[in-house]
């Protein structure tokens, strides 16, 4: 008995309902990598309770270790899901997350938290592609749209629910519970990825290490670079000694995957206009995306005095009509391509964009503005989010998925290093209206941006794909 069948081959007999678990197993893998993107954004005053001689700049590297570290390993992670085995890394991520997660739980200190942060945002790196693989490659090619409706509904509500779970654990149990809660689902993913396909990789080969090690660090250097930017200035010597290596190393590793017969990047599917072009835009929505999540917890605390609870669940509605989009989205692309969920999504942010730089209010209206202003730009999010994955995989052939799907969500976080880097930059502490509405006219322009990328980004719909042969 075995599962060693072509990944377009619909299964048979006793193996399907093996198959019928995958997508469950796959979104909750990316539900889980994306909520501890956004939930830690209001355990910072917690944080400075029980480590007091931390400053600030300190505890935010909680959240950005993280991000810098997923970022760096998504693109070498997602190659080493198409040659080593898809099962194999998504086991080995999950397991690497859900002990991470506990480390962090019981860290007695800021330095064991900090980490245990970076480990966990490594394996999160290594749990997205390789779950999105283990979707696509167990999935007939017919229903692989929907699939990735579902993955990337599950992904885009764990990142816009972030922030209410935050307020709501930190507020009732501590900021410990942000990671225990993960704990009994990673164990459950793990019990259910011991019923996967087993699934070999493309020949057994590892990707170049050299190569991957350069892309990593490259990768990690840029989006550190970035980040720093709040603390330093563009111009500090630290900071373009960071972005100078980091551009370097990325060159170097560019050059080698070019002749190298396992390359650690595939540089030929920048070679495909679609995969190109939606990388542009998964750069520039990552860029609105994260930026417009972080500012809109510190405008209602902020400036409408919310308490930190108060904004999360403020800061929910958003994730409904998110999820609701990319799973219908998602149904759609069969028929329609990628190109309208990709544009329309866009259109939504710039359309929720213009309203709130035009009219935010310097008094709370929550039902009148605040509300229907969350319910809009969710759902472009959630169209967004399906489309771009959607474009990155289905451009590619099968054997490519998780090196596609990994540099594609690169693109995307380190869009997010830059836009979080940009609202510091433009946010001063003592900051006012029109000083956030400068920073929601700074989200508005990148989803213009990707409006205009997303024209020339779609792919010819699923069902016309023929499959690997």
């Amino acid at each position: 008995m075995t599962n060693r069948t072509a990944p377009a081959a619909p299964p048979a007999g006793r193996a399907r309902p093996r198959i019928r678990g995958v997508p469950l197993l796959a979104a909750g893998a990316a539900f889980l990598g994306m909520l501890d993107a956004t939930v830690t954004n209001l355990a910072v005053p917690g944080l400075r309770e029980d480590f007091p001689g931390a400053s600030l700049a300190g505890l935010t590297w909680v959240i950005t270790l993280y991000a810098v570290l997923f970022a760096a390993l998504l693109a070498p992670a997602g190659r080493l899901a198409d040659v080593a085995g898809r099962r194999a890394l998504f086991q080995a991520g999950v397991g690497l997350f859900t002990l991470a997660s506990l480390a962090c739980a019981v860290a007695p200190g800021l330095g064991a938290l900090l980490t245990a942060r970076g480990v966990q945002g490594a394996a999160a790196a290594a749990m997205i592609p390789a779950s999105l693989a283990v979707l696509l490659h167990d999935t007939e090619p017919e229903r692989r749209a929907a699939a990735i409706g579902l993955w990337s509904a599950a992904g885009a509500f764990a990142a816009a629910i972030g922030p209410a779970v935050g307020g709501l654990l930190v507020d009732a149990l501590g900021w410990r519970s942000l990671f225990l809660i993960n704990i009994p689902v990673g164990v459950a993913m793990l019990l259910g990825g011991l019923r996967l396909p087993r699934a070999t990789g493309s020949g057994g080969r590892r990707p170049d290490l050299l190569g991957t090690a350069l892309l990593g660090g490259g990768i990690g250097a840029l989006a550190l670079g970035v980040t720093q930017t709040r603390d330093w200035t563009w111009t500090d010597a630290r900071t373009l000694g960071l972005l100078a290596a980091g551009a370097a190393m990325v060159a170097l590793a560019v050059a080698r995957s070019v002749r190298h017969p396992v390359p650690a990047l595939e540089i030929s599917l920048w070679r495909s206009r679609p995969f190109a072009l939606t990388n542009a835009v998964s750069f520039l929505y990552g860029t609105a995306l994260y930026t417009w999540l972080l500012v809109g917890v510190l405008f209602l605390t902020g400036h409408w005095h919310y308490s930190v609870l108060k904004a999360g669940f403020a800061s929910t509605p958003g994730a409904f009509t998110a999820t609701a989009a990319a799973i219908v989205l998602g149904r759609l692309t069969s028929r329609i391509g990628t190109r309208p969920a990709v544009v329309g999504g866009a259109l939504l942010m710039l359309a929720a964009g213009i309203w709130c730089y035009a009219a935010l209010p310097d008094e709370p209206r929550f039902s009148t503005f605040w509300l229907p202003l969350g319910l809009l730009v969710g759902a472009g999010m959630g169209a967004l989010s399906t489309g771009t994955a959607s474009a990155a995989a289905l451009s590619v052939s099968p054997s490519r998925f998780a090196g596609a799907t990994g540099l594609n969500t690169t693109a995307r976080q380190l869009g997010g290093a830059l836009g979080i880097a940009a609202l510091a930059a433009l946010l001063p502490a003592d900051a006012g209206r029109s000083d956030y509405a400068t920073v929601y006219l700074f989200c508005t322009l990148a989803a213009g941006g990707a409006a205009i990328a997303g024209l020339w980004s779609g792919v010819r719909p699923p069902s016309a794909e023929r499959g690997p042969r």
